[in-house]
């Protein structure tokens, strides 16, 4: 994959930045880029046909600090994070998809690499927020943060029902809800939610 120009994907490049991985559609960054004029939007998805929806819609909207980028993310994060002309400042991983064979475990987004990545690239006191309807691939991502050396957990709860599961952040932290996100809620399911931060 190579990087945009990202001078002419951005108005303003030197905005922090916002990398949302596994966008989907990209409806939860339409959103958050109308609410937040001095951030930048990235998300990254592996559908072309979802990325080239969402960037018509951004560009009817005439959104400046938004950008779809259709990419597989394992192998070509390292390359797009070099390129960036901004700091990056926080991370989203929703609901990604939960590979539930163990033979297609490796196929996960949330693998060590990409951690490390995350962990070299993030800048101090950036953000990682995470979440998922499946209880096995939430801890699994968490898991991965939480033994890091670069990332320390912020907040949670540990509910009675669930105290095997560590601590969960009850409350969705952003002012934006994914589509997943209100339909688990609605049928009455739970969100697994955990947020880190980078380390000094």
């Amino acid at each position: 994959m190579v990087p945009p120009d990202w001078s002419g994907v951005y108005h303003y490049p030197q905005f922090p930045l916002h990398l949302d991985i596994g966008c989907g559609r990209g409806s939860f960054l339409l959103e958050m880029a109308q609410l937040h004029h001095h951030w930048n939007f990235l998300g990254v998805e592996i559908r072309q046909t979802l990325v080239a929806a969402a960037n018509h819609h951004r560009t009817e909207l005439g959104l400046t600090n938004l950008h779809y980028l259709f990419c597989n993310v394992n192998p070509s994060l390292v390359g797009l994070l070099t390129s960036l002309p901004s700091s990056l400042s926080f991370v989203s991983i929703q609901f990604p998809d939960p590979w539930f064979k163990k033979r297609h475990q490796k196929r996960r987004v949330v693998q060590p690499e990409l951690v490390d990545t995350l962990g070299r690239f993030l800048k101090p006191g950036g953000v990682v927020f995470l979440q998922s309807d499946v209880r096995e691939v939430a801890i699994d991502m968490a898991d991965q943060f939480a033994f890091h050396p670069a990332f320390s957990l912020e907040g949670g709860e540990t509910l009675p029902q669930k105290a095997d599961d560590g601590q969960w952040i009850l409350i969705n932290p952003l002012p934006v809800t994914t589509e997943r996100e209100r339909s688990t809620l609605e049928r009455g399911g739970f969100v697994y939610r955990q947020l880190f931060k980078k380390i000094n």
